[in-house]
């Protein structure tokens, strides 16, 4: 296998199913009209809207109304964000984490150079917040708690059911509601997810996460939201998202969404044994690693390890030539020298940091992937760690 590529970095994005291609194809060619337009060629792209629209919102247990499509994640995370806001009309309070993804993260400190005030809520060891904490948090001005479902660098999975239980009973006394967005975007297609049991307003979603196509999102708007366009142009999407929609793309997301509900069972058991058994292949060989996070309260997807005495960079550097794709954490913040704002959250030591790398699975991985990665890397640590003065010096003194 030593010619053959590994991609364990499907957390950045997933390869497109072959299945979703297909159902893309016939909306690059002969079904071509815009959605908008009255006569038949536009007839037959609304009706591909408007039924993958509906086959989106069956898998999420919502209303066809309540789903807008987006060019990707971010977007739906901003028109969440700021969509709210807006439709306020006055400035407030917003409770988020420290551990968010930057599409959430910087929307926030952008608000508070808008006049807007932030609070970022600590996480345990774990990357897990606190529900008593975001209680203590909220303010007689809170309008807004978005937090994410799934953490993208160690897959930490949020209490959302618990802390939408107890927004509800505080907005029943409460006259300006705070609303609830989550980012689900490292959850959807890997955890069931369900609009009603979550409790939440809003809920974002990406399609390449989930073995769809770039370039296309959707966000869950619970019916009598109160939610304001950030962009202008056109009555698309409910008013919400103006602009063409990208048929072929929303189209392949609807499918991608169907082939992951229908498989989720049966792929989260496979890649939580891709995970177990690089895990324990890593500790077995490797002496001085770290897991960042808990795997028991995370997605099955995502393995974040730290190798002591080494850059993650460096590391990243030497799996690639040996064929192997990871990550040092958020594809977003890749070419960053600063320590993941994720595991400084979690209180893990900067130097232990600084050598994290985060494998992440799909359905479409092998164990013979997973024993190849194995044979490699601790070749590759200990290479690297020859390198180091500090493990040279640990070396010679134990």
């Amino acid at each position: 296998m030593k010619n053959k590529r590994v991609y364990f970095d499907n957390s950045a994005t997933t390869p497109v199913d072959p299945e979703v291609v297909q159902e893309m194809q016939p909306y690059f060619g002969s079904i071509f009209g815009n959605a908008s337009s009255f006569h038949f060629f536009g007839r037959e792209a609304g009706k591909a809207l408007e039924d993958s629209r509906a086959k989106v919102a069956a898998l999420l247990n919502a209303e066809p109304s309540e789903i807008i499509f987006t060019g990707c994640g971010t977007e739906s995370d901003n028109i969440a964000i700021f969509g709210i806001l807006n439709a306020y009309g006055k400035k407030g309070h917003i409770v988020t984490s420290k551990i968010e993804h930057h599409a959430v993260l910087y929307s926030c400190k952008r608000l508070e150079e808008l006049g807007y005030e932030v609070t970022y809520l600590d996480v345990d060891k774990d990357g897990v917040v606190s529900v008593d904490d975001l209680l203590k948090a909220v303010k007689d001005n809170t309008l807004l708690v978005t937090l994410m479902h799934a953490n993208n660098e160690v897959g930490a999975i949020q209490p959302i059911e618990e802390i939408s239980v107890a927004l509800k009973t505080i907005n029943e006394k409460r006259k300006d509601k705070i609303y609830f967005h989550t980012d689900a975007v490292q959850t959807t297609g890997k955890i069931h997810i369900d609009v009603k049991k979550l409790g939440v307003d809003l809920l974002s979603l990406s399609s390449h996460k989930f073995h769809g196509p770039k370039g296309v999102g959707a966000l869950y708007i619970k019916k009598g939201t109160n939610i304001a366009p950030v962009m202008f142009g056109g009555h698309h999407e409910n008013g919400i998202r103006p602009g063409t929609e990208n048929i072929p793309y929303i189209a392949g997301l609807a499918k991608a969404l169907e082939l992951a509900n229908r498989r989720i069972t049966d792929q989260n058991k496979h890649m939580l044994h891709l995970r177990e058994k690089l895990k324990k292949g890593i500790i077995e060989t490797i002496p001085e690693v770290i897991i960042n996070g808990s795997n028991e309260k995370a997605v099955s997807s995502i393995l974040n390890v730290s190798f002591n005495y080494i850059e993650g960079e460096a590391m990243l550097l030497k799996l690639d030539m040996e064929g192997v794709a990871a990550s040092t954490g958020s594809a977003c913040a890749s070419g960053s020298s600063e320590p993941s704002h994720v595991l400084s959250a979690m209180c893990v030591d900067p130097v232990a940091s600084q050598g994290a790398v985060r494998f992440s699975f799909s359905h479409q991985n092998t164990e013979e992937e997973v024993d190849y990665v194995l044979s490699v890397l601790p070749k590759i640590v200990e290479s690297l760690r020859a390198m180091s003065p500090v493990w040279n010096t640990k070396k010679q003194g134990s």
